[in-house]
């Protein structure tokens, strides 16, 4: 009788709340609490993917914090087509020196080749040139030495250093691989419990006359059309609201903030958005809601300890994210490998000399200096920009797919979808007599 009083002052609270208020008619949706809002896909998502073509564009968004918001790749067929296209040799070799990547390692390129530039300029005034007619000329500078560093220790070191670059570049892969995993289980998940909570809707009777905390188990009756909808809205909007505030969570403040206030609240009622927008921790709360949400269908308990494992679940990704964004790659061993690169690149010009002798006044050592350090401080580069995966992830298109995917889910038709009196009637006779 309790479980039974719950279940009618809850259908009426419902009830006050379906005809009661137009401050709470958008919790679902712009017109109706029961309608289902159609998102997108990625296509509501302000950050397209490739560098501005614009001339005009400022420099900071092609290099640097600004060019990482446009490196959030997300495939489709069309894509992987281009990818595997036969040309793409060619035109990756043309856009070499636009690369964003040997753009913001270009402060290093340019000390590597001054140091060269120093060291051929040196030993050219202090050990005579050649000029174009091929006449040799005497030193400009007496007495001075030549630069010069033996390549033995170069090349004993160069497997060494091209461990470091494997290990850290490695490392950085599989911190962005592990938060892409993270949001496939945030994907997979949400499907699975959007699905259940659907599929299950309604279904309270246990058929087997048990009783769970002293009170039997409510008879399987007919389904109220409307409340399944809010309520199942309900439940695919805090889906979307949990992803979303997850995704605001691991982004820059300044990136993302006003406009994840912005979409919180065009989607939720003031109550729900400001509660989550003034949480100390945001996905807390937007989890939190959605237990609340889950625990409001009436179904089988045991059915919802099933859906109920899907939060379980978000909170893990939720908590192995937060690993990942405040966890680097131990400051240790990413400034050695840096240090030790820096040096190599830069002393590798003392060594270069020698081997550069039968090429006109050496010059191939400056060329052959500048090509190094692109390759090498390119490979450091990536390793730092993969070791922070969640600002070149593409979560705004993922939070877009879920709330997409959640709302149609709940829109399937399921039980209590069919006539009601035709349901009831079913009902009756399959219920066992109490």
């Amino acid at each position: 009788m309790v479980f039974r009083k719950a279940m009618v002052l809850r259908r009426l609270a419902i009830a006050v709340l379906l005809v009661g208020g137009d401050q709470h008619c958008h919790a679902f949706t712009s017109r109706s609490p029961f309608s289902v809002v159609k998102t997108s896909g990625t296509k509501s998502s302000s950050l397209k993917m490739g560098p501005p073509t614009d001339p005009s564009a400022p420099l900071s968004e092609k290099v640097g914090e600004g060019s990482r918001k446009y490196r959030r790749t997300s495939y489709t067929h069309a894509e992987w087509v281009t990818h595997r296209s036969p040309d793409r040799f060619l035109k990756n070799l043309q856009t070499l020196f636009s690369s964003g990547v040997y753009r913001n390692i270009g402060n290093e390129i340019l000390a590597t080749c001054g140091v060269a530039t120093f060291v051929w300029l040196w030993n050219l005034l202090a050990g005579g040139y050649q000029d174009l007619s091929g006449v040799m000329h005497d030193p400009i500078l007496k007495d001075v030495t030549l630069l010069g560093l033996p390549l033995t220790p170069f090349t004993i070191l160069s497997p060494s250093l091209g461990l470091l670059l494997v290990f850290r570049t490695n490392a950085s892969y599989g911190r962005w691989d592990e938060a892409r995993k993270f949001w496939g289980l945030n994907i997979n998940h949400t499907r699975d419990l959007n699905r259940m909570a659907t599929a299950w809707y309604g279904n309270q009777s246990d058929f087997d006359g048990t009783e769970f905390m002293g009170s039997p188990t409510p008879l399987r009756e007919a389904v109220i059309t409307a409340e399944r909808q809010y309520l199942l809205g309900q439940v695919s909007l805090m889906t979307w609201a949990f992803v979303r505030s997850m995704k605001r969570h691991l982004s820059p403040p300044a990136e993302d903030e006003d406009a994840f206030q912005m979409e919180i609240k065009s989607r939720l009622t003031p109550e729900q958005a400001q509660s989550i927008i003034d949480a100390a921790h945001r996905p807390n709360r937007a989890l939190y809601d959605l237990s609340v949400a889950i625990e409001n269908l009436p179904m089988h308990f045991v059915r919802k300890n099933e859906i109920n494992k899907n939060l379980s679940i978000f909170e893990d990704t939720l908590g192995g994210s937060e690993r990942l964004l405040s966890s680097p790659v131990p400051l240790f061993y990413s400034r050695h490998t840096a240090r030790f690169l820096s040096s190599w690149l830069l002393l590798i010009p003392f060594a270069l000399w020698e081997p550069f002798a039968n090429s006109w006044n050496h010059i191939d050592m400056l060329f052959s200096t500048a090509f190094t350090s692109i390759m090498l401080f390119g490979i450091e580069e990536l390793a730092t920009q993969l070791e922070e995966p969640f600002t070149i992830l593409p979560m705004q298109g993922f939070c877009d797919k879920i709330g997409a995917n959640c709302d149609e889910i709940v829109s399937w038709a399921g039980q209590g979808q069919e006539e009601e009196r035709i349901v009831a009637a079913n009902m009756k006779e399959l219920a066992p007599l109490r």
